[in-house]
């Protein structure tokens, strides 16, 4: 079961409040992307899972003693593709970069004096093997309408190339008062991140910042 289907409450303020702030945020990443794809389809369509190469966007929610984590990744930046495991390799990658992102110790460090202990974490991702349906397709239109392959090559190259991850950890803290500062090591393990936005809600308010490798540390 998904910490979603738990923490509606939650969910929502990592999903919903925080999309404004996100979406502000990320402006002009927005912007650099459809510049790439020539249109404002996918902004519409995937909103807070807006696509942004190098870019990886982390909402953290915060209700009573609980603590919500979710990250969406682009495939890239995780494993430096966006497609399914072609060969034995990318398949180990991929396993491997699963398993880092289920281990949530290794991605955030958060307050020893916050008592905050991991409980969940649900870990997804959508780079899977189509690649003999699509092609299907794709070859079937291209005998009968060129306008609508056209139109599928883009829709394959959007849906089949946009790989991604998305993480949601949670914590319970014993002492969340103490909670002052959350550090990350996303960009040891996943060094194609240039950028990390993180979107905060919780008792303080709501705060908004940008993490890179060289300053890791977001103070709530």
């Amino acid at each position: 079961m998904s910490i979603c289907n738990k923490k509606t409450l939650l969910c929502l303020a990592v999903s919903g409040s925080l999309f404004s702030v996100s979406y502000a945020a990320n402006a002009n990443d927005h912007h650099d992307h459809n510049h790439h794809d020539g249109e404002h389809h996918e902004s519409e369509h995937r909103h807070h899972d807006a696509h942004v190469h190098g870019v990886v966007e982390t909402n953290i929610a915060q209700d009573g003693d609980h603590l919500l984590f979710e990250i969406t990744a682009p495939g890239a930046d995780v494993v430096g593709f966006e497609h399914a495991p072609k060969d034995d390799a990318q398949k180990q990658v991929l396993a491997n970069a699963v398993k880092t992102l289920n281990n949530p110790n290794l991605i955030f460090t958060l307050p020893e004096n916050a008592k905050c202990t991991f409980e969940e974490a649900h870990v997804s991702h959508n780079l899977v093997n189509h690649n003999d349906h699509d092609d299907h397709e794709h070859d079937h239109d291209h005998d009968h309408d060129h306008d609508h392959d056209q139109h599928d090559g883009e829709h394959h190259k959007e849906h089949g190339k946009h790989g991604e991850f998305s993480a949601q950890y949670e914590y319970h803290c014993e002492a969340i008062s103490n909670l002052d500062q959350i550090e990350t090591q996303w960009f040891t393990h996943f060094p194609h991140t240039h950028k990390m936005t993180i979107q905060y809600l919780g008792d303080a308010g709501q705060k908004a910042a940008s993490l890179t490798p060289k300053s890791s540390v977001i103070t709530l």
